[in-house]
Formats: structure tokens, C-alpha cells, sequence
């Protein structure tokens, strides 16, 4: 039985990959029940890197807990299946782009009319005003047009940018900001009784996890006003990306003279420090030791190449003293000189890492055809409305007869929209 603070709520998800997915399963996770649209197929993620036919791990880290009904959303007789399903659906998620939406007949205003309450959240890549609003996007592009990509200050081989490859993060903050973004419409709709309609956006969400850099503040940002004009002389001269980059300063200008913020290689492994106040970064020069203070020397500027040859000498005496002892021996010294320090682990040892377990950060599950599986839990701890994993990912369209005769379909009428191929 599904339990949290939204156990009564009902989610209509038309969304897949990630951003969509992510948001409707925190929304599973709290308890409501979701009932996501597959096509007769699949969503893409399902049938990505399949490990069996229709099952892959990136479907099922992203939709556990939920209900799959699948519609073949280009016949009239599936989109009358949503039109009767709407009724008693509180929250519609969709990431579509939004043309589509209207022409399937799923837009806000149609879906409105058949519930006035309706909080309708549509996710699109770019927004819906404005050159891009109909063009299809992914978090790779939103990490490049957003500067995301550019602020990682990666290059390969050849001089093109680096993704950053770790993870999707316009992709899965705008799933938190979805989940975010329901709980408040549903606050609202409880004081007032209104529905509501809700835009979140790829390039929305990149833009603000780069909120610091991103903001203009003239009485402070002399030395961005003369990067970005010599950005722009380089690009008018044709100048190679590696070279604007560099005069940009992305990635390149923040290690220099880093001793205090950064991840180190050990004899055996990596160990990652933070020092962001005067009192931690004695801390870290009495763990080391080292007089160093690198960027938090007044003095110090990174376009000076005499401060840079300086930098690069004493931060390389840093890294060898590193390289002296193991990553637990390490570990020992800063934690007994108080310096807040961490392994760099890889995510399958995190996941076992005691740390993680003490506070049930990951979840066992049972698939019906897959078998057993250890997911990441719920993002949230509430101590009154506890947040569970509902269950595993759903096999394709294991609950669309369900859902159907819950909307008031008999088994004939069932039969009959398999026959036509608008379930399936």
C-alpha cells in the first residue's frame, strides 16, 4: 500500500530520457500513484542499452514505482483514453515539445476543460517563447548554449569542449525542480482551489546552478567586462575555441594556486579538501604542512605570470606531499587537524560506503522479471510522512487494462482499442 504525504494524488506523466522521469518518480516516491504513457514500443530510455528485451537499468533507475499504460497517442481512440482518464487526475507532467502537445490533443487547455484544477507541468528544453521555443533539445546542448560546458574547462585532443560526463545535471535538476514545483502547485490549489499551469526548462535550470557567474553587477565585474571583450576580438579574428577559452578563463584561472579547494592523487587512491574560511585554511597548511595561501593571498594575481610560475612551483610541492601517503593516511591527518575531507570514490563504492548505509541511502527492490536490485533511495527523509520506493520500474504496458477499467472501460471495449492498435 503506498504510503507518504501525497498518497492520494494521481500523476498523468507524458515525459521520457530523464528530466520528466526523474521529477514524476520523486513524485511516486512521496506516494503518489503515476501512471506514465509509454508508446506501444516503449520510451527510448526503456530500449537504450537493454540488458533483456524492454528492461535496461537507465528505465529503471528513473521510473520505479510507477504504472505503465500504453497508448498509440497518434489514434483518436487513445487520445479519448486520456480525455476520460483526466477527470480524476491531479498533476499532468509532459516534455514534449510544444507543438506536439496540441496537436495530440494533451495540451494544457484541452486537458483544463475536462478539470478545471488541473496542475499541468510542461517541461520543454528552451521555453515556449522565442526562436528555439519548437526546437527539440537534450542536456549535452543545454549544458553548451547555458555556458555550462564551457565553465567545466574541459578540451579533448583534438581542441573541442569536454562534456561534462559525470552526469546529465540540466537533466536531473530539472527533475527536482518538477517534483519541486508540484508540491507548491498543490499547496496552492489546497488554499484556493486553483489549477495551474507550470514551465520548467533545461536551459532555465543550467542558467541557475551557474547563478554566481551568470549575474551582471557593473560595480564589481571590471575583469569580466575585459574577458569577454577579448572573447569577442579572438572569436571576430577566428581564433581556435581552445584559445577563447583560455582567455576566458573557464576552468583554467580557478586552479591556479589552488591549494585549499580540490581533490588531490594519493599513493593509492584520490582525497578531496574544503577550505572556504580563513580557519580551515590554516587548518589545512598545519595538516600539509605548507605557508602557501595561493588565491587567498591578496596579492596574488592569476594574470601575472610571475604569481603563475610561483603558483605552479609551491602547488606542486603540495601535490608530492599528497603523493607520500596513502589515501587513508591522509584521511587521518586532515580529519584530526579538523579539515572537512572525503575519498574520491567511484558511485559503486559510495553505494556500499558505511556512511551511505547508516542513513539508508539506497533501497532493495524486486522486479517481476529482472530480479532483485539495489537503487538509490528517495531524496528526502520526513519523520511524520515517511517517502518509500512504491516498488520496481513497470514492464511495458503491465498496468494499461488497470488503468482502463478504472477509467470506466469494459473488458470488451479493452479489446476492441488492442484490436485497433491503440493500446497495447
Amino acid at each position: 500500500m503506498a504510503s507518504g504525504p501525497l498518497v492520494g494524488i494521481r500523476v498523468l506523466e507524458f515525459s521520457q530520457i530523464i528530466a520528466g522521469p526523474f521529477g514524476c518518480q520523486n513524485l511516486s516516491d512521496m506516494g503518489a500513484e503515476v501512471i506514465k504513457v509509454e508508446p506501444p514500443e516503449g520510451e527510448p530510455w526503456r530500449l537504450y542499452s537493454q540488458f533483456m528485451p524492454g528492461e535496461s537499468k537507465h528505465f529503471h533507475a528513473l521510473n520505479r514505482g510507477k504504472k505503465s499504460l500504453v497508448l498509440n497517442l497518434e489514434d483518436p481512440a487513445a487520445r479519448e483514453v486520456v480525455h476520460r482518464l483526466v477527470p480524476d487526475i491531479d498533476i499532468v507532467v509532459i516534455n514534449y515539445r510544444p507543438d506536439v502537445s496540441a496537436k495530440l490533443g494533451i495540451d494544457d487547455a484541452t486537458l483544463r476543460a475536462l478539470r478545471p484544477d488541473l496542475i499541468y507541468i510542461d517541461n520543454t528544453a528552451w521555453g515556449r517563447k522565442g526562436p528555439w521555443a519548437n526546437r527539440p533539445g537534450y542536456d549535452i546542448i543545454a549544458q553548451a548554449v547555458s555556458g555550462l560546458m564551457a565553465a567545466d574547462g574541459k578540451l579533448d585532443e583534438g581542441g573541442s569542449p569536454g562534456t561534462i560526463t559525470a552526469s546529465p545535471m540540466a537533466d536531473y535538476g530539472t527533475g527536482i525542480a518538477i517534483a519541486w514545483a508540484a508540491c507548491a502547485a498543490l499547496y496552492h490549489r489546497e488554499k484556493t482551489g486553483e489549477g495551474q499551469f507550470i514551465e520548467t526548462t533545461l536551459l532555465n535550470t543550467a542558467l541557475a546552478m551557474q547563478g554566481m557567474y551568470g549575474m551582471d553587477l557593473p560595480l564589481g565585474d571590471d575583469l569580466k567586462y575585459q574577458k569577454m571583450a577579448m572573447v569577442e576580438e579572438l572569436r571576430a579574428q577566428g581564433a581556435p575555441y581552445a584559445q577563447v577559452l583560455e582567455a576566458h578563463g573557464a576552468g583554467g584561472v580557478p586552479r591556479v594556486g589552488n591549494v585549499y579547494y580540490r581533490a588531490y592523487a594519493t599513493k593509492d587512491g584520490a582525497v578531496a579538501v574544503g577550505a572556504l574560511s580563513p580557519s580551515l585554511r590554516a587548518k589545512v597548511r598545519a595538516a600539509i604542512p605548507t605557508e602557501y595561501l595561493g588565491l587567498y593571498d591578496p596579492e596574488f594575481d592569476a594574470r601575472n605570470p610571475e604569481h603563475v610560475a610561483r603558483a605552479t612551483i609551491e602547488v606542486g610541492k603540495v601535490e608530492a606531499r599528497f603523493r607520500e601517503l596513502t589515501t587513508a593516511e591522509w584521511l587521518e591527518r586532515l580529519e584530526a587537524h579538523g579539515v572537512p575531507c572525503g575519498p574520491v570514490n567511484f558511485v559503486e563504492e559510495a553505494m556500499l560506503d558505511p556512511q551511505t548505509l547508516a542513513n539508508d541511502m539506497t533501497v532493495q527492490l524486486h522486479h517481476d522479471v529482472t530480479g532483485e536490485e539495489t537503487q538509490v533511495s528517495p531524496l528526502l527523509r520526513m519523520s511524520a510522512t515517511p517517502l518509500e520506493a512504491q516498488g520496481s520500474s513497470p514492464m511495458l504496458g503491465r498496468h494499461t487494462d488497470e488503468v482502463l477499467r478504472g477509467a470506466g472501460y469494459s473488458d470488451a471495449e479493452i479489446a476492441a482499442l488492442r484490436a485497433r492498435g491503440a493500446i497495447a
